[in-house]
């Protein structure tokens, strides 16, 4: 037998098993006028296998064989369908219409000392748990599409070009999709929460190396809690406590063809723009599961100022052998607009072969949540066209051979050559304004920042007056996502007052994304807070002294060079160590220079305790070399495991410990050697309908700290300002003086704060209105002084529309006889 013969023969052989095993039954599922039902359920009756309509309503069934089958079609607000079908060959097509169905109130006795569905959700919430628990533990498949749109983008943003987003954007509409992936997976949940993902597939439209955002743990969003997270704690029409949030009206009830009863139940938000839902909820007559559900919350509800409407649909499905009724699909649609963007997008998850009686063993989950079959991005499209259950829509076919071909010409060397070369050709501007060079083939580039950009300016103090700068960068990717890297900075900065030159530079080197390790080598000359925390931000700075004549800011200048490395060394663990040389010296004011006089206010000295009588704090010039190590523990953290990134995941049930030991050896005086000890707690969680709360607890204790030098002190971050250019730290202090409280002995810092996420304010008649949040926190401070304790109320998202940067809190301080209060205005840009 020659070759061609046997090559001829065995295509014929894989061809053949090829077909079998791709046997699909195909069709479009309508309603009685012919208009396509999307995301409907489709299955084989008796089973777990099943499909998913897209959004024409066109399907993909898998068959194992040619046989006669049972398949049951299924749609929220239509009656259920099973057709009795012989499958004969592959592609068969089952064109299959639905009838709407009639919920009618004529078998409802209605009781005019009750609300009917009063009465049907009552039995929901006391079966709740209960039914939540059937679901204890599973198995499944799992598979989920995402596609987001933009319409109408802008060409330019704050000056700066948009493009078309990678091809994305049809130049002339300016509107496309940006984003369209795809997940096939195994998955495994065993309660309370315990979950295991494994991605076999993974495809991202124009992507070939990226791996995509869906998973099965993220889109697992279950009503039978009391509450669904999304950024706010929105509570499920069934919690507990869910006649606080929701009137209920009965629309009607229809039979299913297992002959169960199906309550259809409007649900209506008593409060508009509390952390609820609106929309339809069909509950199962004496089973009190949930049928099938469509809600929606606004993004006003979750206080995401960026989405309009987030809405979603679920399907439930009987299953006589079990006696279970289980979720088959799920969409999620959103719309968002934003400073001129907008757009809206769908996932869509389908669950199929599940196996609720599954063999797990005390080996079966750990940490990782997450991880990915070897070459997940790589398959073909004769892999997917097998495996995925629902079917493709035009929009997304052409989308995928679009952005594909449009990548493969934009990953050609001989493309990205071009590129570069129109980029990095040089303009007689560049000196002023900057100048980048990139070699896109080596995934390097080098930038020079220029002198005149928004960012050349680095803001005003008395001691450098107004300060101005530059900078070089080069980074470099030793892969395509840049895994492993090295970038390199550089900064010189002048300043006007004080005529002097400095300049600092940072390497560092990450050696992987996976257990992040990192090394730094850094050095120069600079001038520095004295909290090196830095409490008062420059622009903060630069408009107290400016405007106000109050320079809170206090320097002192440093020659340093040093090294730093970190890794998390086991999960959950991380080590970081540093080691340096400084050589510092005091600074001066050397500029009054102010726009507005105050009468009754001078700018005062560099001294940070020039106020304090009792205490001095000049800085003398010495040397020392610095040390200091930390370990920083999660317990329970879990983790997602991608081909070259760990993602890790906090767990709430645990706080977060931080041990550090901070030293100076070999000063120049010897008094200023110290060794100091501290550690910190802190954990945040979330309080269900209530909101969510957080503490941190900070302490420590110097060794041989009597005489060092005030920089080396324990110093705290305070406030003085009556506006900040971002919220109050919420582990600093709103009145505290910046170096009153700085102390070279013991000392111990308490931190709480409680978000009510809209539970307080959101039931205030006229107040619910404004979508306000109310937080509230405490803080104590213990030193060698007397104790200082802070509380305050805050009310965040304050503003108008989807415009809301502002927050109010009132902070009232006790110490020392001394109580006060005062406003602070917090103003959230991010600067």
């Amino acid at each position: 037998m020659n070759s061609i013969i046997k090559i001829a023969i065995t295509l014929t052989i894989a061809l053949f098993f090829s077909f079998f095993a791709q046997a699909q039954l195909t069709g479009t599922l309508t309603d009685s006028n012919e208009d396509p039902i999307a995301f409907a359920s489709i299955y084989i009756k008796g089973t777990y296998k099943g499909t998913t309509t897209n959004q024409n309503g066109d399907y993909t069934l898998k068959l194992d064989a040619f046989k006669d089958y049972e398949i049951v079609y299924q749609s929220l607000g239509y009656r259920p369908k099973t057709i009795q079908i012989s499958f004969t060959q592959n592609g068969q097509v089952q064109n299959v219409s639905l009838e709407e169905e009639v919920a009618s109130l004529d078998a409802v006795i209605v009781n005019s000392d009750e609300n009917p569905a009063d009465r049907l959700i009552r039995e929901a919430i006391k079966n709740r748990e209960m039914n939540r628990k059937k679901f204890s533990s599973y198995q499944a498949d799992f598979y989920s599409r995402g596609i987001w749109r933009m319409k109408d983008v802008p060409e330019k943003f704050m000056g700066q070009e948009i493009g078309d987003l990678e091809g994305s954007l049809d130049s002339l509409s300016r509107s496309g999709v940006v984003y369209l992936s795809e997940t096939v997976s195994e998955i495994a949940y065993e309660a309370p929460d315990n979950f295991k993902e494994h991605i076999i597939a993974s495809k991202i439209s124009g992507d070939d190396n990226g791996f995509s955002a869906n998973s099965a743990e993220e889109a697992n969003y279950d009503f039978y809690n009391n509450n669904i997270d999304l950024n706010n704690r929105i509570v499920s029409p069934i919690a507990d406590y869910a006649f606080g949030y929701y009137k209920y009206k009965l629309l009607g009830t229809f039979y299913d063809e297992n002959k169960f009863l199906i309550n259809k139940i409007e649900v209506i938000s008593k409060r508009p723009k509390d952390n609820t839902f609106d929309g339809i909820i069909y509950i199962v007559e004496d089973q009190w599961t949930i049928y099938g559900l469509e809600l929606s919350t606004l993004g006003e509800n979750i206080n995401v100022s960026a989405i309009e409407k987030l809405t979603f649909n679920q399907d439930f499905t009987y299953e006589p052998s079990s006696g279970d009724w289980v979720k088959r699909s799920q969409s999620i649609d959103f719309i968002f607009a934003f400073l001129g963007f907008k757009g809206n997008g769908r996932f869509i998850a389908n669950y199929t072969n599940y196996n609720f009686k599954p063999d797990f063993n005390k080996d079966s989950f750990g940490p990782e949540v997450l991880s990915f079959e070897l070459d997940a991005n790589k398959k073909d499209s004769t892999y997917w066209s097998k495996k995925r259950p629902v079917p493709l829509t035009v929009e997304e076919s052409n989308n995928y051979v679009r952005k594909d071909s449009i990548a493969a010409v934009r990953n050609d060397p001989k493309y990205k050559d071009s590129v570069d070369r129109v980029n990095n050709k040089f303009h007689i501007l560049d000196p002023l304004t900057g100048y980048t060079y990139r070699n896109s083939k080596k995934n390097e580039s080098f930038s020079y920042n220029g002198l005149l950009n928004p960012g050349s300016f680095k803001g005003f103090n008395t001691v450098q007056g107004y300060v101005v700068g530059t900078g070089f960068s080069y980074s470099k990717g030793y892969d395509d996502d840049y895994n492993r890297s090295l970038y390199v900075t550089s900064n010189i900065n002048y300043g006007i007052s004080d005529d002097r030159l400095r300049y600092t530079a940072r390497a560092n080197y990450r050696f992987n994304r996976t257990n992040r390790r990192n090394l730094s080598v850094y050095g120069g000359t600079e001038a520095r807070q004295i909290n090196n925390s830095n409490p008062i931000s420059g622009l903060e700075n630069t408009i107290s002294s400016l405007a106000f004549e109050r320079n809170y800011a206090k320097f002192y200048e440093v020659d340093y060079a040093g090294a730093s490395y970190s890794e998390e060394i086991a999960n959950g663990f991380y080590l970081s160590g540093r080691l340096d040389y400084e050589k510092r010296q005091g600074l001066n004011n050397t500029t009054d220079q102010v726009w507005f006089t105050q009468s009754d206010v001078d700018y005062t000295s560099n001294n940070p305790l020039g106020l304090d009588n009792n205490r001095v704090a000049t800085i003398d010039d010495h040397e020392l070399v610095k040390i200091g190590l930390g370990l920083t523990i999660r317990p329970g953290q879990k983790f997602q495991s991608y081909p070259d990134q760990k993602y890790n995941i906090r767990n709430e049930k645990y706080p977060t410990i931080s041990l550090n030991y901070e030293g100076a050896v070999a000063a120049s005086n010897s008094d200023y050697n110290f060794h100091q000890l501290r550690a910190s707690i802190y954990q945040s969680f979330d309080m269900g309908n209530l909101g969510r709360s957080s503490y941190w607890v900070n302490g420590g204790t110097f060794l041989d700290g009597d005489d060092i030098s005030f920089v080396d002190y324990q110093h705290f971050n305070g406030n003085r300002l009556r506006y900040k250019l971002q919220a109050l730290n919420p582990y600093g202090f709103g009145l505290l003086n910046y170096y009153d409280y700085s102390t070279n002995g013991d000392y111990a810092q308490v931190h709480l704060q409680h978000d009510f996420k809209g539970f307080v304010l959101g039931k205030v008649p006229g107040l619910n209105r404004l979508n306000y949040d109310l937080i509230l926190s405490g803080k104590a401070l213990f030193t060698d002084r007397k104790p200082y304790f802070e509380a305050s109320a805050g009310i965040d998202n304050i503003g108008f529309g989807k415009f809301r940067p502002f927050r109010v809190d009132y902070v009232y301080s006790m110490t020392s006889g001394r109580n006060y209060g005062a406003f602070v205005v917090g103003i959230n840009f991010g600067l």
